[in-house]
């Protein structure tokens, strides 16, 4: 295949990673953009390994076939609710990349590059490095909390701050010596200092995030293994992971500054510490109630409700997500809508583990898109809605978002479900979100708690609106 070839097969693969992008940002047309990114990244592989590869053949195919029977079983044996730590780990693969790739182009020499050109190359190669160490190893940690194998609580460390701030003095003194060493053929020393300075830069970082602000993570850390995917493109003068690269790491950029100002977040704050980290007298003063204001229900009573409802709106959660309730959300969304009663979908931007975590799981049940709504889209209408169904749900409907100044999660905009005439709030327990805050949701005159295994209350309250 000639040079010509393998630009222009390029070109048409940026192309459908661009349509492929764009189809995402919808749910009626994602599954079109996934097609898009299959058919463009194949269309990639096989130029890439006809045009461009000219050695070592077997090596690569069998390295494809393993790496497709690796993503072939994860697919299979995946469920939905894993999704999150799944992208997680699958950043933590491409940060890796970057990081053999980089001390493959370092060991690799070029003696041709001279000058200014051997500069700019050992920048590209040090950068990449950079990103994909600290990618990986904060992926990897990002993984560990998303599976509940490290907690969700931030880890924060004496004088934190001034930490980073060293590591990244140390990264940027270490790049002038490796820039310097390199044009003489040296620089490891340098290379692996900033290599391990990188590693331990990304656990710090993410281990001092919350599990509130996970969704966000999962997002910057998108956007940091698009990054080292464009740096390894430098440093291997592939146009096309440049390309690529800078379009996942501007989209996930993009992505993360838009779930912080759903939070009402600076993002610099969310990287310097986690949800809550400050200990404030709204999170230290106890419940936000009495026991003798909670008002329990139990399913009969719920689908009592439901039945003689106009309005109903159904606020999904993390709760649903591990107890994979979607589909029987979906049985009884069909069952209302089949009486006549309006039912719609709430959904917060920072709802579940990662972006767009409840309307995958819809989707997945194949709850109808044109009633899933955002936030902003639904909010005003609560005065109007007869049941709220909050399942698994809790900072997200948080009333001391708005009521309690000096609240872990004050100023974060939430769904207002109090304001409708009634809310059944689906929980295990009266144990508060990971803000580690009470809700005052749950104490009030309009609100009934279900208590127990959601997708078992939920059943239950099918088979009494189909009796």
């Amino acid at each position: 295949m000639s040079h010509t070839m393998v630009n222009a097969a390029y070109l048409g693969a940026t192309v459908l990673f661009i349509l492929s992008l764009g189809g995402l940002s919808h749910q009626e047309t994602a599954r079109r953009g996934n097609y898009y990114g299959m058919i463009g990244m194949a269309i990639a592989l096989i130029a890439t390994v006809i045009g461009i590869v000219s050695d070592n053949y077997f090596i690569l195919i069998a390295s494809i076939v393993i790496g497709a029977a690796i993503g072939i079983t994860l697919a299979k044996k995946v469920a939905m609710t894993q999704m999150p730590e799944l992208v997680a780990i699958l950043h933590s693969l491409v940060g890796l990349a970057a990081v053999v790739v980089g001390y493959a182009n370092f060991l690799g020499h070029d003696s041709s590059l001279q000058g200014a050109e051997q500069s700019i190359h050992a920048v590209e190669t040090y950068l990449g490095i950079l990103i994909g160490a600290m990618t990986f190893s904060g992926s990897i940690v990002a993984y560990l909390k998303l599976s509940g194998k490290v907690g969700g609580r931030p880890l924060l460390l004496p004088n934190r701050h001034l930490l980073n701030l060293a590591l990244l003095v140390i990264a940027l003194w270490q790049c002038f010596s490796f820039v310097s060493a390199s044009a003489q053929g040296s620089g490891t020393s340098a290379l692996i200092i900033m290599t391990l300075v990188a590693l331990a830069f990304g656990v710090h970082m993410v281990m001092a995030i919350g599990g509130a602000d996970m969704p966000v993570v999962v997002s910057m850390l998108n956007s940091y293994s698009g990054w080292a995917a464009a740096a390894t493109g430098f440093m291997l003068s592939n146009d096309l992971l440049i390309v690529i690269g800078a379009l996942v790491g501007s989209s996930g950029a993009i992505l993360s500054y838009i779930m912080c100002r759903a939070m009402n977040r600076k993002f610099f704050n969310v990287i310097a510490g986690g949800f809550g980290t400050t200990v404030s007298s709204a999170a230290s003063s106890g419940p936000a109630g009495s026991e003798e204001d909670i008002q329990s229900i139990d399913p009969e009573e719920s689908a009592g409700l439901l039945v003689n409802a106009k309005e109903v709106v159904i606020i999904p959660g993390y709760g649903m997500a591990v107890a994979q309730a979607q589909h029987i959300v979906f049985q009884i969304t069909k069952s209302l809508r089949d009486k006549g009663i309006n039912v719609r979908f709430g959904i917060h931007p920072v709802a579940g583990r990662m972006p767009g975590h409840m309307n995958v799981l819809l989707a997945e049940a194949r709850v109808p898109y044109d009633i899933v709504h955002e936030m902003e889209e639904i909010n005003d209408d609560f005065s109007k809605v007869d049941v709220s169904i909050v399942i698994g749900a809790n900072d997200i409907v948080n009333p001391a978002a708005q009521e309690v100044p000096d609240s872990p999660i004050a100023g974060m905009p939430v769904l207002e479900p109090w304001h409708g005439k009634t809310t059944i709030v689906l929980k295990r327990s009266m144990a508060s979100g990971y803000a580690g805050v009470d809700n005052p949701l749950f104490y009030r005159d309009n609100t009934r708690m279900l208590f127990g295994d959601a997708t078992s209350s939920l059943e239950e309250i099918f088979k009494h609106l189909a009796a």
